[in-house]
């Protein structure tokens, strides 16, 4: 499955471990909330970077008191048309100011790509290739927004008035 991160086509060093599997002595993990949540003390000691796959109909609050030792949330959307995962990822970002990866995975659609940006992911798992080369490109087409969310980037508004105090107008 391709990952698109930081607007580009990137190798993931992450393995997926179901609940049941054996936990390897090293290398990057992604396990799910349940195991994470279970096995977190032995999981973050190992060698390796780990991160967890959180479903959205679990609460985001459970995970707050190890976003500072893990590397990638990998946020679950399992329909097209389920967006509980957007709140999270704001949460995270906005309200947690988490700055690991974040990771959309499920069924993620082009036209709700720009959003998902919007909401603070980085890094998108796609189903096919065409897929991955659509969402680099709309990743650079895209570069002024008036909303401010958890993204990191100004408004039009504060980059309007950035210029015109750094060229002296109304002082």
């Amino acid at each position: 499955m391709p990952l698109v991160n930081g607007g580009k086509i990137a190798d993931d060093s992450f393995v997926k471990l179901a609940v049941d599997t054996p936990l390897p002595e090293s290398g990057d993990v992604l396990v799910p909330a349940e195991r994470f949540i279970a096995e977190a003390d032995a999981l973050l000691k190992r060698t390796g970077k780990v991160g967890v796959i959180w479903p959205n109909n679990r609460d985001i609050d459970e995970l707050v008191p190890y976003l500072g030792r893990i590397v990638a949330v990998a946020l679950v959307f399992p329909t097209f048309r389920d967006g509980r995962a957007y709140s999270q990822a704001r949460l995270l970002r906005e309200r947690y100011n988490y700055r690991g990866e974040l990771r959309a995975t499920g069924q993620i659609l082009r036209d709700q790509f720009v959003f998902m940006l919007r909401a603070g992911f980085d890094s998108f798992e796609v189903k096919k290739q065409a897929d991955a080369e659509a969402f680099m490109q709309t990743a650079k087409r895209y570069s002024v927004f008036y909303q401010p969310t958890g993204d990191g980037r100004i408004t039009a508004l504060h980059r309007r008035m950035q210029l015109r105090h750094s060229e002296g107008v109304g002082t």
